[in-house]
């Protein structure tokens, strides 16, 4: 049995080896598409004790990219049993950080989720404009825009986009994450739904199916 308490921290120590072999054995024994989501929120907690550490000096930029590098290898571990492994889509996701801010990580964590759930994620990237969030949804006509941010300025670009978007006719659903996202952000934003959470994310994006 997988001891999750052990792979949240063997993430959050950077233990590339102990995580890959905790998961490769776990994968192994067969879990069920629910247990191995509980895999996926240990290594979420893992990226947790990674950002703390990073807040208070003891890790640097590097060590949160290969943070999050090392959390998008362990969700490929884990996509056999998330399921998702048919070939059938489940729907189409527009996804972009927003125009002003260069954070990719949760986003990327977001796409990994997302992807393993079955969905077709179309990244635009970082530092994305309003008009090209707008490009893509007119080309694709996808399900979800899913825009992340993780500077306070973002919150303001998410409307900008938002606004683009329905100004535009696009009627698909959209989801806003990132640290800054709350209640009030995502009514402000005029966004379907919020979180600073990936896996809760992509449990919303199920739920519009």
């Amino acid at each position: 049995m997988l001891d999750l308490k052990v792979l949240t921290q063997a993430l959050g120590d950077l233990e590339e080896d102990d995580v890959m072999d905790l998961l490769n054995e776990y994968v192994a024994t067969n879990p069920s598409e629910e247990d191995a989501l509980q895999a996926v929120g240990a290594c979420q907690a893992g990226m947790g004790i990674v950002g703390d550490l990073f807040e208070k000096g003891e890790y640097f930029v590097g060590d949160l990219i290969f943070a999050g590098e090392l959390l998008t290898e362990a969700i490929n571990v884990l996509k056999p049993a998330l399921g998702g492994g048919g070939s059938t889509v489940a729907g189409t996701i527009v996804l972009g950080t927003v125009h002003g801010d260069l954070h990719d990580i949760g986003k990327n964590i977001f796409k990994s989720m997302s992807e393993a759930a079955g969905f077709e994620v179309v990244d635009l990237g970082i530092d994305v404009a309003p008009e090209i969030f707008v490009e893509k949804a007119k080309e694709i006509k996808p399900m979800i825009v899913g825009m992340s941010g993780v500077l306070t300025l973002a919150i303001d670009s998410m409307k900008e986009t938002v606004d683009a978007l329905k100004a535009a006719g696009i009627d698909s659903k959209i989801i806003i994450g990132g640290n800054p996202v709350t209640k009030e952000a995502c009514e402000f934003v005029g966004a379907d739904a919020y979180t600073t959470n990936a896996a809760e994310g992509v449990k919303m994006c199920q739920a519009w199916l």
